[in-house]
């Protein structure tokens, strides 16, 4: 249940290259939106450039409120940052820190959760009280909200979808992740760049393997190009992909039993390429019950989840 007597609130959206903010209204409707390039150099400047972005953007307007959603592993019980994926945030008090710094009440959460609750709220999860949400890019991020709520777990880091293992004989994960095979390693950035790179040493005399002769490394973005100009071994790759998404969409509904998967991230550019076939491997695999009632579908608000979902914190 959001809060209208608040009024306007701030959503902050902190990513390793950019930093969103926006100035929400208690509906969820984006009355401003301001961003500035990250300053990953130190603690103290960063949490500098996100005040001076949350003054900037709420201008003269009462802000009552601001919420961040940030690449990190959250401590819920005391607002501490615990670790974080690309900023230098690591064991800060940061609810303490922005209340002192803006005078106004903070929340935070991690920045899948927030995508998640936006979804859920407004988007393409919207009616639904149980919703999972994975966003596919450099990494694969994971949001649930359970009875109309966002679980976090006993402390505030559960949620971490993407470290779900598929394959334990799989390539290593990323980051501070020690398992091999994880979901985030086999449908990310990475995910793709290794189908790819599967495709071209099967087909030496195709597409991909002519792109990564001249430039060293499949592109992501060159993977889901082709594949939408109709490209056979870009569509191969990506269903690849979309295959290891599908197992693991599968063990989420198994044991989560949502009314909808929501899948977004800049990965899902390829759309019904991609989601097709995850969707049909997720329907081989998942118990029957469970799989009647759920929905697998693309997320809605794009880049602009993450705002929305910080400002929902605080409504």
């Amino acid at each position: 249940m959001m809060n209208s007597s608040l009024g306007p609130v701030v959503g902050v959206d902190l990513g390793g290259t950019s930093v969103k903010a926006a100035l929400v209204s208690p509906e969820l409707e984006l009355l401003a939106r301001d961003s500035a390039p990250t300053d990953v150099s130190d603690e103290n400047r960063l949490l500098e450039e996100i005040e001076q972005l949350v003054r900037r953007v709420a201008g003269d307007e009462p802000v009552a409120a601001v919420g961040f959603g940030l690449p990190s592993q959250i401590d819920q019980r005391r607002g501490i940052v615990a670790d974080s994926i690309n900023v230098p945030l690591t064991d800060v008090p940061f609810v303490l820190r922005m209340t002192e710094r803006l005078d106004l009440m903070v929340k935070v959460d991690n920045d899948a959760n927030v995508a998640c609750l936006a979804e859920a709220r407004i988007g393409a999860g919207k009616g639904r009280a149980n919703v999972i949400m994975l966003t596919l890019g450099t990494g694969v991020g994971g949001g649930i909200v359970l009875h109309g709520r966002v679980h976090h777990g006993a402390t505030g880091y559960g949620g971490e979808l993407g470290h779900m293992v598929i394959d334990e004989n799989g390539p290593p994960c990323q980051g501070h992740c020690p398992n091999h095979g994880c979901l985030e390693s086999l449908a990310s950035a990475a995910g793709v760049r290794l189908a790819a790179e599967q495709i071209a040493a099967e087909r030496p005399g195709g597409t991909l393997a002519e792109a990564i002769a001249k430039g060293g490394a499949a592109e992501v973005r060159v993977v889901i190009d082709g594949a939408l100009a109709g490209d056979t071994d870009c569509v191969d790759a990506l269903a690849i992909v979309g295959r290891h998404l599908g197992v693991g969409i599968a063990n989420y509904v198994n044991i989560f039993n949502p009314d909808v998967v929501v899948v977004g991230g800049g990965i899902m550019a390829a759309g019904e390429i991609l989601l097709g076939v995850a969707r049909e491997e997720a329907g081989r695999r998942a118990l029957r019950p469970p799989w009647r009632e759920v929905e697998v579908v693309a997320a809605e608000l794009g880049n602009d989840a993450g705002v929305l979902g910080a400002a929902a914190l605080v409504l």
